[in-house]
């Protein structure tokens, strides 16, 4: 049998019914209705990811287990703020309009979180979350790094279940289908046309690069945030090459899309940042925490499995106080 390309998922399969599937299986007193977004499901899935690579990279360094989660919860709010606020930005003739609904703006379980922006305001509260966890700035996004093309990754997952961001038609046997009517899909198009699977593409190639950070930054230890550089590097590579043949509608600038231009300046950022931290750091970063910080490995704090009443304490303190200045005389 001929393959005749890749199915897309069906419409209903978008958002899953958990409240009626939990009654449906007995939990009759789940009387809640809530639905989970595919789209969401999958965003989530890649965050978890990203954090799980990022506590293993800053463990194997000393740091402490989970301290990225003191960054993420400043991280991840301000990333999702960025790319909606791109998202909008860029296409801003899909929210307003005469009688649009002014609230689909905060709608981002139907897809729609630009990358570009959530590296950005995402890279804002990483900032702040590294400050208040006492972490290196560049430890926590080179050890990010891998983590982060996992979780885009995933992403590209929601959008092949919302039936979005495909390409050019193609009559390559891997052509994705896609449902009609379909707002992207030009005037003319013939029904069974099929489409670059752009979300398969961006995926591998995001997957790819996740396992070739990891390799590189093992064999060359690379530090001071140069292995996220290569990060910005390997995404604006591959996400320029895909804007040349993505469908959807953008804004265009210079006969070239908002995003193809987002991505060179990510590639030219990531290579100005490579080289000014090799020329202005020669050695290894000292620790993932900032100077003064605790090194969570090389602490000289013992912990014990002994309790103490506070009675007990205020002796054992006093005791040691005589003795101090029995020395002393």
């Amino acid at each position: 049998m001929d393959f005749e390309g890749i199915p897309s998922p069906p419409s209903e399969w978008r958002s899953f019914k958990l409240g009626e599937w939990l009654r449906s299986v007995g939990l009759e007193w789940f009387s809640l209705d809530i639905s989970l977004n595919a789209y969401a499901f999958f965003i989530l899935i890649g965050i978890a990811l990203a954090l799980s690579v990022a506590n293993w990279r800053l463990k194997s360094r000393g740091a402490e287990p989970w301290v990225v989660l003191d960054v993420a919860i400043w991280a991840v709010p301000f990333g999702i703020l960025g790319g909606r606020l791109y998202h909008v930005g860029t296409h801003y003739s899909d929210y307003f309009y005469e009688g649009a609904d002014f609230l689909r703006i905060f709608y981002v379980w139907e897809g729609g979180l630009a990358i570009f922006g959530a590296i950005s305001l995402g890279a804002a509260g990483a900032y702040i979350g590294c400050r208040v966890a006492g972490l290196r700035f560049t430890a926590f996004l080179d050890a990010l790094a891998p983590g982060l093309l996992l979780a885009q990754g995933m992403g590209r997952i929601g959008n092949y279940f919302n039936q979005e961001l495909f390409g050019a038609p193609t009559s390559l046997p891997w052509g994705l289908e896609i449902d009609r009517p379909n707002s992207a899909i030009p005037i003319g198009i013939p029904d069974e046309t099929l489409f670059h699977p752009t979300f398969l593409y961006e995926m591998g190639w995001n997957f790819v690069g996740a396992v070739a950070l990891i390799w590189i930054g093992q064999k060359w230890s690379l530090q001071w945030g140069r292995l996220f550089s290569l990060y910005l590097i390997w995404y604006g590579v591959g996400r320029a090459a895909l804007e040349t043949i993505r469908l959807d509608a953008a804004e265009i600038i210079l006969g070239l899309r908002v995003n193809f231009w987002g991505a060179a300046f990510v590639i030219f950022l990531g290579i100005v940042i490579f080289f000014r931290q090799k020329i202005r750091h020669t050695g290894a970063e000292p620790s993932p925490y900032r100077p003064g910080k605790t090194d969570f490995t090389n602490s000289k704090l013992e912990l014990s499995d002994e309790t103490y009443t506070v009675d007990e304490v205020v002796a054992k303190t006093k005791a040691a106080t005589g003795r101090q200045k029995q020395a002393k005389s």
